[in-house]
């Protein structure tokens, strides 16, 4: 008798492979068989009707910190995510000198909008180095499988102090205790190193994060580093259309470190790279760029989202007129407060008003163009970014203006409607093309950051339930691949990401038809009250982890399977 059989369902094994009618046998935390399987299980899960595919990898997010008070991982844990990656853009919470944990708290929350008092509340610390937080991890109930990058912002300002945020290059002995550093990292079970050159991020006084100016010698030394370990994965926010001239100088010096650096490692690099309306064909001159490096021996991956990463405004969180004296002053009430306001056609007037008038709004985020905002009611999201669901034309529908528009959406919603506004991949056939480029890896999920702004954790649900159900840009092989074996191989997950006998038990059961997203929510469970975005899905009948259901029937269970895990 096996402990789990899943009967009769559609497997699609990660592979690539389309899917065949096959039973699941699971003992312990491991797939024991594929196919007929005669013996009955401890408990059977039905599945017919239903995809059987290897639970997904995303291998983009920031819950480093959000794991000790939410071990979890929502929300990741709804939308079939049964790995994540921690550590991403450089920023992490080790190393850390002692007595130095809020500036990393504060570094976060300047780069990742994660409040550190929150932090600061929610987590005990009491690490130092990254093998230490990693074990702190190992020390807590999770319920998703948890691997880890070690920032370069931490372990620089952890070596060099200030000095890690100036110009001038890391010495000599710098780099060597970096390098040092990242081996005890890898050594303990890290996948890699992180490293932001973004000029946008930033650390609380407005200086560039530690690790943005560092020479190619440093970034070549420390993944050199990871060569010495024969493992690891390099993530980069590169800079990459920042302060670029038509000819784009600074992206070309960009992609030639990252190419150097990685056929000199011999270790693999991933970038993010979206299609911008500021730079409409950059991405495609990056992919090409980045094929040809391919072909003299770089293993560089752009990485990129299954939709618009977007800002969501609403009577939640933030609005589009946050700046405004009657909005503040709305948005400070109480939330039932806020709500019993929309009734009050003086205010709606005052608002109105306030909004109509010209406003000098400005930085690349600034929601300026009502054309570009996107109706995101209550109930199912579907991310509807046609001219016709934008609130421009909710505006002209109505015979109002914008600000009008809005505010009356919002009445009539209860406070729940939500404006979705795409700042990056807003051209959904740019990501169509990034989707079938075979270079690019799905990521930038994002999750555990800019809590009460964004909320594009539910991706692998959009992807399969927009790119293959409903578009048939990508077979459902092909796709699920993309979220399973593809990320789990790139980061040396060994027999994770496959439907196969002796594969750890990591698998979704999943209704693609029933598949949907719901519109992100408002909720105050962080430390200290704080309040973030929450997305929720229909469609997965369960998910399990190491061999135990986490998820049944879109909810979760008491189990908490989930374990710290380490390239091979």
């Amino acid at each position: 008798m096996h402990d789990i059989v899943i009967r009769g369902g559609e497997v699609v094994d990660g592979t690539g492979a389309g899917p065949r009618r096959a039973d699941v046998a699971i003992d312990g935390d491991r797939i024991t068989a594929v196919g007929d399987v005669p013996d009955a299980g401890r408990r059977e899960l039905d599945a017919t009707g239903r995809l059987v595919t290897p639970g997904f990898v995303d291998i983009h997010t920031h819950l480093d910190a959000q794991l000790f008070w939410d071990p979890v991982a929502s929300p990741s844990c709804f939308h079939g995510v049964t790995t994540i990656v921690l550590g991403n853009c450089g920023v992490t919470f080790a190393p850390v000198q002692p007595g130095k944990e809020r500036y990393l708290a504060e570094m976060m929350e300047s780069v990742e909008d994660i409040s550190a008092d929150a932090v600061m509340d929610g987590i005990a610390w009491g690490w130092e180095t990254y093998g230490d937080y990693l074990d702190a991890l190992r020390g807590l109930a999770l319920g998703v499988n948890v691997g880890g990058l070690v920032g370069h912002c931490a372990l620089r300002y952890y070596v060099m102090g200030e000095r890690g945020l100036a110009e001038e290059p890391a010495t000599d002995a710098d780099i060597a205790a970096m390098a040092a550093l990242v081996r005890e990292a890898m050594d303990r079970g890290a996948l890699g190193f992180s490293s932001s050159r973004s000029f946008m991020h930033t650390v609380p006084d407005g200086r560039p994060v530690p690790g943005t100016y560092a020479q190619p010698a440093e970034l070549a030394a420390i993944a050199h580093a990871l060569a010495d370990c024969g493992r690891g994965v390099i993530e980069v926010v590169p800079r990459i259309g920042e302060r670029d001239g038509p000819d784009r100088q600074n992206s070309i010096s960009e992609l030639a470190w990252m190419e150097e650096v990685s056929r000199s490692s011999g270790r693999p690099l991933t970038f993010a790279m979206m299609q911008s309306d500021r730079r409409p064909d950059l991405w495609s001159w990056v992919m090409g760029e980045v094929g040809e490096a391919r072909g003299r021996g770089a293993d560089l991956r752009p990485q990129t989202t299954a939709r618009g990463s977007g800002i969501l405004y609403g009577l939640a969180g933030h609005s589009p007129y946050d700046a405004l004296p009657a909005w503040v002053e709305l948005m400070a009430k109480p939330w039932a407060k806020r709500v019993e306001a929309l009734a009050d056609a003086d205010l709606r007037a005052r608002l109105v008003h306030e909004a109509d008038q010209p406003a000098d709004l400005s930085g690349p985020l600034a929601p300026k163009d009502p054309a570009k905002l996107y109706l995101l009611p209550p109930g199912i999201a579907r991310y509807d970014v046609s001219e016709a669901n934008s609130l421009a034309a909710e505006a002209a529908r109505r015979g109002t203006t914008a600000a009008g528009a809005f505010f009356d959406f919002l009445a009539e919603t209860d406070g729940r409607g939500l404006l979705y506004y795409p700042v990056l991949n807003q051209d959904l056939g740019a990501v169509a093309q990034m989707l079938v480029n075979p270079d690019v890896i799905v990521g930038v999920a994002d999750a555990g950051a800019h809590v009460a702004l964004t909320m594009d954790a539910g991706q692998s649900s959009f992807l399969l339930s927009h790119w293959v159900r409903d578009q048939g840009l990508l077979d459902i092989g092909t796709a699920v691949r993309k979220l399973t074996q593809e990320p789990a191989e790139f980061f040396g997950l060994v027999d994770r990401g496959v439907v196969a006998p002796g594969a750890h038990a990591d698998l979704n059961v999943i209704d693609l038809e029933g598949l949907q997203l719901h519109t992100p929510e408002i909720v105050d469970d962080f430390p200290l009250g704080s309040s973030r975005f929450l997305q929720r899905a229909d469609g997965y009948d369960y998910t399990l982890v190491n061999g135990q259901v986490l998820v049944d029937h879109d909810e979760l269970t008491a189990a908490r399977p989930g374990t710290v895990v380490s390239p091979a």
